[in-house]
């Protein structure tokens, strides 16, 4: 009897007893900031193996004073962030976080988020449950990444790698 009773007791506390989420986060970055930066927003894919659609309702960090959910939409030629309420997270497929799309944006960073370091994030479901993941700061590229030089560009090469 007691082995049994000892078996349960490490079982509950193992750390697969975590693993019972049909969550997962792979890939996720944080974008990093300019020293003068108040914000900064998070990226990634989020999988969901179970049977039933999924509903993110909040994220924190201690990196940031405020964190929202946010959706970009096209109105018209102008892309608008707007804060939604939840990331839906279809039941056997992936909603996947990336820049002009769904992000978690970070509000009121408390420092500058620097490329090589890395940020915690919690995402808390509809139904109560909570995840962590660790992010990493990358340096994200804009959309509009010097395409416009090579027209009016004669011979001189513009190297803008820092």
């Amino acid at each position: 009897m007691k082995l049994r009773t000892l078996l349960l007791a490490s079982l509950v506390l193992s750390p697969l007893a975590y693993a019972q989420s049909d969550i997962q986060v792979d890939d996720p970055y944080a974008r990093a900031t300019p020293p003068t930066a108040v914000n900064s927003a998070v990226f990634g894919e989020i999988t969901n193996a179970g049977d039933a659609d999924r509903f993110i309702v909040s994220a924190s960090t201690d990196a940031a004073g405020k964190v929202e959910l946010h959706d970009v939409i096209k109105d018209g030629d102008v892309m608008k962030m707007r804060q939604v309420e939840n990331f839906k997270i279809p039941a056997n497929g992936k909603t996947v976080l990336k820049p002009g799309s769904f992000h978690i944006m970070l509000f009121e960073l408390k420092q500058p988020l620097e490329e090589g370091n890395k940020i915690e994030v919690e995402v808390v479901f509809a139904n109560g449950e909570k995840q962590s993941f660790t992010a990493p700061i990358k340096k994200v590229m804009k959309g509009m990444k010097h395409k416009h030089d090579h027209a009016h560009d004669h011979g001189h090469e513009h190297k803008h790698d820092h």
